[in-house]
């Protein structure tokens, strides 16, 4: 297709736009005949070559309801996107869904999913000289890997999360979710709810389109993504099938192109002080412990220093104020009727837990945002600050003889601050799974899942079908259960996650035999193997690395090349660029 010219300036000669600081390069001149010609072949025209080109980047997939409803939020991007003076240019990644794979080989795939994603993006537009991209996003590692190519590329962007599921009803109570199938699952297992009151928890608990309904990760880190600026505020919030979402999507299309041509870059709303906001919505809405991990590779991509031992520092000063899933009673549908995160950023404000004067994509600063907030009288989701849920923050960094490099514990109000008890040893979360399914699992344990780490793993999978299970059988208040994995955003109970250094590594979780004592003290932030220095030292002598899981394809890829836990498990660190300078 091509224009027909009425005017006397040569498509060829026609003036840049000034905002195609990078696509002119594609698209201007009779040297870019050659890529205008395919241009055209899918319809673009003279007039929309000259605009500035924006990236749609989608998500999209048909493996989970997460991300279902992006196809058609894309095109509501692209109009706002047209309206604005711009040139949308729709393109896709990858998802793998946690909730699907959980409990499988395939959990593995899931946060390795997370640096394919951000590499596609960043590929993408890189590849084709975007001036801008949107990236619509849903699924947990969808919303972290985007910021990430963000990070990467420093060109005008903004995330937008495709919305929250809506709850389920079960017996008449609008709150149920993927967690209430996981959980039933080992209530029938247990022998508490019959094979029919477990598949009736199946047919309702995920009514449609959107990603999992409590504060888990996806929801805590679309709340992430607006305080940390790189989400225009409000519209993360709004559920995936309420009918004001597509004119969310439209607007955030308008938003990117006043970000193009003003030349608005992430660099300049993501700084150190918008990385201590995003974490103390973590802390105080009672968020997933993922949100560390994302947290510090966001940082790293943006070549921000984040330490993980900040983040118990900004909970410890943060109460809880958001009575959300899987520590409270709402869902993330019910925060949004409530008046949304605006809310929560108001009541951080009074107390000055948030750097009010930080700058968001919208152009409005995080205390404008709070004071312009709307509430919904008589909500009870979101609690004055003066009457915290809890005085401090749902999470904590615990270090100590089993974990020198850190570990992260979730808080969310309820959980036990010591515990001591023997060690229950499994090198795969399958193994335990099958303990816990048997029934060998009883009060006072502490179980340990090692080798599941991000080189051990590979790509540190969930352990959702375990604590599911334990809550399931009535354990989640009297076990304990620790592992250089991870945890799903729904698990509560004492769960402790990201233990580092990992077993693959030969970090101290590798020695744990069967029956040793392990001391959990929150208060202290402590983790400790109660043995002898000198019986680890023999067993350490005795210990040797295990042999990788996947000698080749993608999975040995990102072990090889995968950091730390406690440094975001990247695969753009130190050991990619020690990589490099062997080649």
């Amino acid at each position: 297709m091509t224009d027909q010219r009425t005017d006397a300036i040569h498509p060829y000669d026609r003036p840049s736009d000034p905002a195609k600081r990078h696509s002119a390069r594609l698209t201007d001149g009779p040297d870019r005949a050659a890529a205008r010609a395919m241009l055209k072949a899918i319809g673009f025209t003279d007039e929309d070559l000259a605009k500035p080109l924006v990236g749609v980047a989608t998500t999209w997939i048909e493996t989970m309801p997460c991300n279902y409803n992006q196809r058609r939020l894309a095109e509501f991007v692209k109009q706002g996107i047209r309206a604005a003076g711009g040139t949308p240019m729709e393109f896709n990644t990858i998802a793998v869904s946690d909730g699907v794979s959980m409990g499988t080989e395939g959990m593995k795939a899931s946060l390795v999913s997370r640096e394919v994603v951000a590499d596609s993006i960043e590929l993408v537009v890189r590849g084709h000289l975007l001036d801008g991209v949107v990236c619509l996003v849903g699924c947990d590692k969808t919303i972290p890997g985007a910021a990430m190519a963000l990070g990467r590329l420093d060109v005008p962007g903004v995330v937008l999360y495709n919305g929250t599921i809506y709850p389920g009803i079960y017996k008449g109570r609008r709150d149920a979710t993927v967690v209430t199938v996981f959980e039933a699952i080992g209530a029938y297992r247990a022998g508490k709810i019959s094979l029919d009151e477990l598949y009736e928890v199946e047919q309702v608990s995920c009514p449609g389109a959107g990603a999992c309904g409590g504060q888990f990760t996806a929801n805590t880190m679309s709340t992430v993504m607006e305080f940390i600026g790189l989400s225009p505020a409000g519209l993360n919030g709004i559920p995936a099938e309420d009918p004001a979402k597509d004119e969310a999507a439209r607007r955030t299309g308008e938003l990117v192109m006043d970000l193009v041509r003003r030349d608005v870059r992430p660099s300049s709303i993501v700084t150190h002080d918008a990385l201590e906001n995003g974490i103390a919505s973590i802390a105080a809405t009672g968020g997933s412990t993922n949100g560390v991990l994302h947290m510090l590779a966001i940082a790293h991509e943006y070549g921000l220093r984040l330490d993980i031992d900040e983040f118990g520092i900004v909970a410890d000063r943060t109460p809880i104020v958001a009575d959300m899933q899987p520590g409270g009673r709402f869902t993330a549908s019910d925060i949004y009727d409530a008046g949304g995160v605006g809310l929560v950023i108001r009541e951080l404000l009074k107390r000055d837990l948030l750097h009010g004067e930080a700058r968001t994509v919208d152009g409005r600063t995080i205390a404008e945002i709070g004071a312009a907030v709307v509430e919904t009288p008589g909500q009870e989701v979101v609690v004055p600050i003066e009457r915290p849920i809890k005085p401090v923050g749902g999470l904590a960094i615990l270090r100590g003889s089993l974990a020198p490099d850190g570990c992260v514990v979730k808080l969310a109000g309820h959980e036990r601050r010591q515990h001591r008890g023997p060690a229950r040893v499994f090198d795969s979360e399958t193994a335990c799974y099958e303990a816990v399914r048997a029934q060998r699992i009883v009060a006072g344990d502490v179980v340990v899942i090692r080798y599941e780490g991000p080189v051990g793993g590979p790509g540190m999978q969930e352990m959702l079908s375990v604590t599911g299970a334990l809550v399931g059988e009535g354990l989640g208040d009297s076990v304990a259960l620790v592992t250089d994995g991870r945890f799903s955003g729904g698990t509560h109970g004492l769960m402790i996650g990201h233990i580092a250094p990992e077993a693959a590594l030969g970090g101290p979780i590798g020695l744990v035999e069967e029956g040793d004592p392990i001391v959990i003290d929150v208060d202290r932030k402590a983790l400790d193997l109660d043995v002898p220095a000198d019986e680890l030292a023999r067993r350490r002598a005795r210990w040797s690395a295990p042999e990788p899981h996947y000698p080749g394809g993608v999975m040995a890829k990102y072990a090889a090349l995968v950091s730390s836990a406690s440094e975001g498990a990247v695969t753009t660190g130190e050991r990619m660029t020690a990589g490099l300078r062997r080649g």
